[in-house]
């Protein structure tokens, strides 16, 4: 399938989604949004792959929201209850797109270079694990136009770093520069160049994809879980998830293979076909 904003390549049950509207900065405008929507969607649907690399094109990872949205009056409404209570809709169908990377049936890998501005600081807080080439910012840019992040940035970015400095780069809009993000432990490894960022974010997805999609499922669940509740419901759950995933024929597999120096061979996730209709 063809898309406007991005490009997706699936290979050795990698996907990798690139940003692809440089000479727009990547900029996230109606078409963005809904390509995206329709990509995780469909990725979670059929687990054609078991991890996701997002990476962008052209100087900047992306610029955030497109300016031109924010000039259409549908957008930004000034009517009354009615029309406000429709904005709301909105700002939780943008959250959801976002949250289907915490949602996807595989681990996401953020690829980040150039400026990483707004929306697209909400896009990779809600990715698993996030690498950065040496020229790479991160800006909550929402409040250097006069408005608050709204897309997950103010909910995510304060488990991921500490809370004050979490505050600090929101209150302020300042850039955080790659190293600093290393330091705190936004991004989890810094690389000297974009292509270097890319190839370190495919070969640990490459690496992922070696494991079971069954077991990598819970640990992800497990992890975001945990985030959110205390140590003994998140055990509580882990029990849960356990009984649902364990596979012993996985685990013979893992044993065999590393016994035989070989590459595991785990079966797939199953894809989840829409409610009534046959997988």
């Amino acid at each position: 399938m063809t898309y406007r904003s991005f490009q997706l390549e699936i290979a050795d049950r990698v996907a990798h989604l690139k940003l692809s509207r440089p000479e727009k900065l990547n900029a996230m405008d109606g078409v963005f949004w809904k390509e995206l929507d329709a990509i995780l969607s469909d990725l979670h649907r059929r687990a054609p792959a078991r991890a996701l690399v997002i990476s962008s094109t052209g100087k900047h990872f992306s610029a955030g929201m497109d300016l031109a949205v924010f000039e259409q009056g549908s957008v930004l409404p000034e009517g009354g209850a009615g029309e406000r209570i429709a904005l709301r809709e909105q700002v939780l169908a943008l959250q959801a797109t976002f949250t289907r990377l915490e949602e996807l049936r595989m681990p996401v890998i953020a690829a980040v270079h150039g400026g990483c501005v707004g929306g697209a600081v909400d896009m990779t807080t809600a990715c698993d694990i996030r690498y950065a080439s040496a020229d790479a910012f991160f800006c909550v840019q929402e409040i250097n136009i006069g408005i608050a992040a709204d897309v997950g940035t103010l909910q995510r970015l304060p488990k991921l770093i500490p809370v004050a400095v979490a505050r600090e780069f929101a209150y302020s809009g300042r850039r955080m520069p790659a190293a600093r993000a290393r330091e705190l432990g936004l991004v989890n490894e810094v690389f000297a160049d974009q292509p270097a960022a890319l190839e370190a974010a495919m070969q640990l997805a490459r690496e992922i994809a070696g494991k079971s999609p069954a077991a990598m499922w819970a640990s992800k669940q497990a992890i975001n879980y945990a985030r959110d509740h205390t140590v003994a419901e998140s055990l509580a759950q882990m029990s849960l998830l356990q009984a649902a995933a364990l596979q012993k024929s996985d685990i013979a597999e893992a044993v065999r293979a590393t016994a035989e120096k070989r590459p595991a061979k785990f079966a797939e996730l199953a894809p989840v076909p829409p409610f009534g209709e046959a997988a």
